[in-house]
Parts: C-alpha cells; sequence; structure tokens
C-alpha cells in the first residue's frame, strides 16, 4: 500500500539506506483508499465521530459517488476542485474524488473571510467547490457551483481512478507571504510518498498495532491534512475526524478516550493551553508537533502530563516533514528540531549559498524531495525566487548542532500565531479598504500562548478619531473578511508609520516597538 515502512534501526543507518521509491504511475487516490478497499475492505479508514466508523470499502464508494457527480458537472482532468469543509469521512472522500479524475484538489479553510475564499478560487481558476451545505459570503459572491456530497444518491458502479504519474498536478494549497496575495504551492502525485518518512518518525513509527491518529487541526491546512489524514490512511492506521469548534482539555480528552486515539498531531499552541489548563492525557503513544519550536519545559511537561517525550518536526507547505526527532532513535535536545529525515538532505547556507559547518545561515532543502512543490501556481517568478541553485529556500534561520538543526527564526515578516502562518499584507489590503484608515502596518508581536498575535498599527484619515469602538469594528472587518483566525487581537492608532524612501512601511521596526510592549 504506498511506499514500503521505514524500519526501527539506528538513524545514520537509516538515513544512509535510504531512497525514494517513486513509481511511474502514482495515484493518491490509490495509495490512501483504493488499495486497502481492494484487499481489506472492512479494514477502519475513518472513525468519524459524528457518523461512525467508515471503512475502505465505504470511503472508496463514497468517494467514486463524488466523482461521478463531478464529472457530471464537466470536471475534467488537471480542473481545480475547492474542497471547503473541515474533518469529516466525506472531507477525505472529496479529495479522493478529486484525485480520481486526475483533477486538482484546493484545500480551504472554513473561517476565511469573503474576500480571502474569493481571492484564492479565482486565482485557482476553480470549476467548483464541494461544500458542506452551510452558507458562506465567499461562496455567494464567488457564484460558482457548489457540491454538497452528503445529498448525493447513493450508486454502486465503480469509478476507475484515472492513471497518473508521480510529477502530474493534484493538490494546490495556498501560503502565506509577506508580500502580495497568497501564493499556491502546486504538487504533485509524489506528495503524499514524500511525507510520509517524517510522519512516520516524528510518531516513533506509526503503524504500530493498535495505532489509532488524531489531530485538533483543520484539515483545510497542510499539517492537518498531510501530516495526519492522508498519512493514516495510506498506512493503514484509523485516522479520527473530531474537528472542536473550540478547543479545549475536556473536549480533547473525550476525543482522545472516545475514539481510541494513540498518536496525535498537537499544534504548539494547544499543547501550550493543555499546560495551562493543567491536563493529563492517558493512552497515547506518540505525540507530534511542529510549527514553531519548543523549549525543554514544554518537553518535560510533554513527558509528565502526557507519558510521552514530544516529538517535533519541521516543514513548510512548499516542502513538508523535512526533519523531525524521533525518541525510538535519537534524544530530543530542547530547541532542537531533530535531524534531517530520510529521503531529505538539508544545508545551512551562507551568503555566498555554500552550506555551512558552523554558524547562522539560510535553512534551505536540496532538489529531489519527493515532498518538494512543483512550482508555484502562475507565479514563475516567486518560484525562481524560492531557489538558489539546487537549493530551496526555506526564508528560515538556523545552524547545526552536530546533525541536530537548531531553528533561529524567520527571515521575512510571516506571523506565526497558534500554529498558523499568517501573511501580514492581506490584513493590511484588507484594513486599507476600510474607509477610515490612511495607512496601516501589521507584525506579530510576542505572545506567550500563540507565539505571536497579529498586531496592526493604523494610521486614520483625518476625518476619522480613533476609539475603542472603531478598533473592535476594524477587527471585525477583518474578521469577516479575510479570516477569523487571522485578525489583529490587537489595534494602536498612531500619527505615522515608519517607511522607506520608497513608501514602505518598516516592519522591523514596528516589531521592536510590539516586542517592547512585551518586555517594557
Amino acid at each position: 500500500m504506498g511506499r514500503a515502512m521505514l524500519t526501527p534501526m539506528a538513524y545514520d543507518a537509516l538515513y544512509a539506506g535510504f531512497r525514494w521509491e517513486i513509481p511511474a504511475r502514482l495515484n493518491m487516490a490509490a495509495q490512501v483508499c483504493d488499495d486497502w478497499a481492494g484487499a481489506e475492505p472492512e479494514r477502519a479508514a475513518i472513525r468519524d465521530l459524528a457518523y461512525g466508523v467508515v471503512s475502505y470499502g465505504a470511503l472508496r464508494g463514497m468517494a467514486d459517488v463524488l466523482a461521478r457527480a463531478l464529472v457530471a458537472q464537466g470536471v475534467q482532468r488537471g480542473d481545480r476542485v475547492g474542497v471547503l469543509r473541515s474533518q469529516s469521512a466525506w472531507t477525505a472522500a472529496a479529495h479522493i474524488a478529486i484525485w480520481k479524475l486526475g483533477a486538482v484538489s484546493i484545500p480551504l479553510f472554513k473561517l476565511f473571510g469573503a474576500d480571502a475564499l474569493r481571492i484564492r478560487l479565482d486565482d485557482a481558476g476553480a470549476k467548483l467547490v464541494i461544500g458542506d451545505g452551510a452558507p458562506h459570503d465567499g461562496l455567494a459572491t464567488w457564484g460558482g457551483d457548489v457540491i454538497v456530497p452528503e445529498d448525493l444518491p447513493p450508486d454502486d458502479t465503480p469509478f476507475d481512478t484515472a492513471e497518473t504519474g508521480p510529477e502530474d498536478p493534484a493538490v494546490l494549497i495556498y501560503t502565506s507571504g509577506t508580500t502580495g496575495a497568497p501564493k499556491g504551492a502546486l504538487h504533485g502525485h509524489r506528495m503524499l510518498t514524500g511525507h510520509l518518512p517524517g510522519v512516520e518518525m516524528s510518531h516513533d513509527f506509526l503503524g504500530a498495532k493498535g495505532d489509532c491518529i488524531w489531530t485538533p487541526a483543520d484539515w483545510a491546512w497542510i499539517g492537518g491534512l498531510f501530516d495526519v489524514a492522508m498519512p493514516g490512511l495510506a498506512l493503514g492506521v484509523p485516522v479520527v475526524a473530531a474537528r472542536m469548534d473550540k478547543f479545549s482539555a475536556a473536549e480533547c480528552n473525550r476525543i482522545i478516550q472516545d475514539a481510541g486515539v494513540r498518536n496525535v498531531f498537537f499544534p504548539p499552541t494547544a499543547l501550550r493551553m493543555l499546560k495551562a489548563e493543567g491536563a493529563y492525557v492517558s493512552g497515547l503513544r506518540s505525540v507530534a508537533s511542529g510549527g514553531e519550536p519548543l523549549g525543554a519545559e514544554m518537553l518535560a511537561w510533554g513527558r509528565a502530563a502526557l507519558g510521552v517525550t514530544i516529538n517535533e518536526f519541521y516543514g513548510q507547505t512548499e516542502c513538508n516533514m523535512v526533519a523531525s526527532s524521533c525518541g525510538a532513535l535519537f534524544d530530543a535536545r530542547p530547541g532542537c528540531i531533530g535531524k534531517p529525515v530520510p529521503g531529505f538532505e538539508i544545508a545551512v547556507l551562507g551568503p555566498d549559498g555554500v552550506p555551512l559547518a558552523d554558524g547562522e545561515g539560510d535553512v534551505a532543502i536540496k532538489r529531489g524531495a519527493a515532498s518538494m512543490m512543483l512550482e508555484y501556481w502562475n507565479n514563475p517568478q516567486a518560484t525562481a525566487d524560492k531557489f538558489r541553485g539546487d537549493w530551496m529556500l526555506t526564508g528560515d534561520r538556523g545552524l547545526w548542532e552536530g546533525d541536530y538543526l537548531r531553528f533561529m527564526g524567520r527571515e521575512d515578516d510571516v506571523i506565526t500565531s497558534a500554529g498558523y502562518r499568517i501573511g501580514p499584507s492581506e490584513i493590511e489590503d484588507c484594513l486599507l479598504t476600510h474607509p477610515a484608515v490612511a495607512t496601516v502596518g501589521v507584525v506579530g508581536k510576542p505572545d506567550s500562548l500563540r507565539t505571536e498575535i497579529v498586531k496592526a498599527y493604523v494610521v486614520l484619515k483625518p476625518d476619522a478619531a480613533p476609539s475603542d469602538a472603531l478598533a473592535a469594528a476594524l477587527t471585525d472587518y477583518v474578521k469577516q473578511r479575510v479570516a477569523k483566525h487571522s485578525y489583529p487581537r490587537e489595534i494602536a492608532f498612531i500619527d505615522a508609520l515608519p517607511m522607506t524612501v520608497t513608501g514602505k512601511v518598516i516592519r522591523k521596526e514596528l516589531k521592536v516597538r510590539a516586542a517592547a510592549e512585551v518586555t517594557g
């Protein structure tokens, strides 16, 4: 079923002996569903706490019904189709159905505002959207067709999965940047194969007897969809679908106990919230975390409260799961994000682009990694800028401590908040459309719970006056138009922004000011 699983052995031997096994014909629908459905149709695929246990055979039937509906709507190979749903068996079936056609799925977040959703759908040239029936302002203004799979009539007619290759486009995931509109990272069918070694490592060789995986992270993000849902299905590990409306330790414990969860991906903010609530969770075999570095205190708390050593991992939408800790192979080193995952060559580059053995530099990944994107969608200049020779630049700074990689921080101004990467320009562009706003600068402000919060420094137009009511109105304005997870939690009204001679906001100065508000 897909790529052979990693075998526990000494890390050095495992890394040195690994080779990517990528066949000429590859379709992720077969990896996560069809192959298992043919061999073990009754095997549990998804434990959906809203609908019950869904077998691989049933999941294939759901995907086939939806695939036929997509064909009836005119979807063809290469077309882009949005998936605007939270965790559920039908969400997995939606992606599988799209891949069965040789089409491209676009994961979309339910909390996106109208503008943010429409920007992504328009940029992708989406043919239609697979939704859950809930109204959304972005869908209404976009005006395209929406399919709700729960409304489709049952049909047992099998659907033949298209023959595709590893480089054929399969997934278009939008990622936030510091300038311009969000960029779409286009991935091929090898994407899932590329994720598997890192997922296995971060869960101390996921796939052991009794394993069952879940994450509170939404499946609209790469962390939920390709660090948990699809790898679990590919490895034959039951995947729990149980999205929480609001995170809480009690609800986490209920889901873990009710569904028999043994493996969890917790974003760092979720771990901090569990720690703040004094939570203890039993029955887990592995906990993985990624998106922001954890410190020694959090690792020690994890051993006491979760009963496991938390394995940190590292990657990004453009090339994910490239480094990881693995308690079954080597001891965690606080402040480091593990060692390179088998199949990935990581370098810390100096100013001349030459790999460094010592000292801080640019973290980069060698071309040829299976989880590396094909390109930025319709953006050849951004694609070219992402690479330096054979190396893909992550935009992060790091250094080596032996063969451990220490993360030092972002080069750019992307805000990391509660595990989400938030581009300041999208929020600035939104606020600039408000009639009271003249100019605005958005940065991340250090926060003990979320790592950073979004802070907006706003210069008002002459006819507008600062007030708490206006700050609340601006906050709501962003919530409704961009996303409910990336609105400014703080707004400061100032007389002028620090600017370059060309009129560009100097975010570095705003970040220093925001940090001083915390320490001062």
